[in-house]
């Protein structure tokens, strides 16, 4: 059984997390932590709890969600996982962190990439990548059929979408991603999400206003 842990960084309120099962080996996806006291709070947690990471993971590469992928691939000694089609997107990471004003952000490579139909294991633990593009063109989100959850991004908020302003997105994409790869999930799944507070696919479907079936 999957247990999970939400740690909310940084001004973009971007949401971090931590999954883990009964072997105590974890994934840490989305890593949002920039300052020295934020990437403490997340790696005395993971001291606490004993846990093995072994795999790091971005569901994209929006700047809120990758400033701490240098510092946790150093600390843990692990890989960082991307979806091959967000490589630009990584690639801006620099001018868009001295944008924001995050001078402290460090660069780093992608080491493994993330496919559709190629699964995450970690423990006794299968995530399925589905390839949700819009909000980001490489966009992926992690699914548990067993325990009905998503690990969802920025594509899907409680009562709200993934923005698609940005350069490389599309409603389009976004639209077709939620109605093809996220609505036809149980209604019962749920949904946590990058930003604010989890929701369910059941609970979207009937009262999104910006994607409706």
């Amino acid at each position: 059984m999957i247990q999970l842990e939400i740690f909310t960084f940084n001004p973009f309120q971007e949401n971090t997390y931590v999954l883990w099962d009964k072997t105590l080996e974890c994934v840490i996806i989305d890593p949002g932590c920039h300052v020295y006291e934020e990437r403490k709070i997340l790696t005395d947690f993971i001291t606490s709890k004993q846990l093995k990471p072994v795999k790091l993971l971005n569901t994209h590469a929006h700047i809120d969600h990758i400033l701490g992928n240098a510092f946790i691939k150093r600390t843990y000694s692990i890989g960082l996982h991307l979806h091959a089609k967000d490589i630009p997107v990584l690639e801006s990471a620099p001018s868009r962190a001295a944008y924001w004003g995050f001078p402290a952000y460090e660069h780093t490579e992608v080491d493994t990439f993330l496919e559709e139909g190629t699964d995450i294991t970690f423990g006794n633990t299968t995530l399925e990548v589905l390839f949700t593009p819009g909000h980001a063109p490489g966009h992926v989100v992690f699914y548990h059929k067993g325990q009905q959850l998503v690990i969802g991004g920025d594509v899907l908020f409680r009562g709200s979408v993934g923005r698609t302003d940005l350069p490389l997105c599309s409603f389009a994409d976004l639209e077709k991603s939620i109605k093809t790869k996220l609505y036809t999930l149980p209604d019962t799944t749920t949904v946590y999400p990058g930003h604010g507070p989890s929701t369910t696919i059941g609970f979207e479907k009937k009262n999104n206003p910006f994607v409706k079936l």
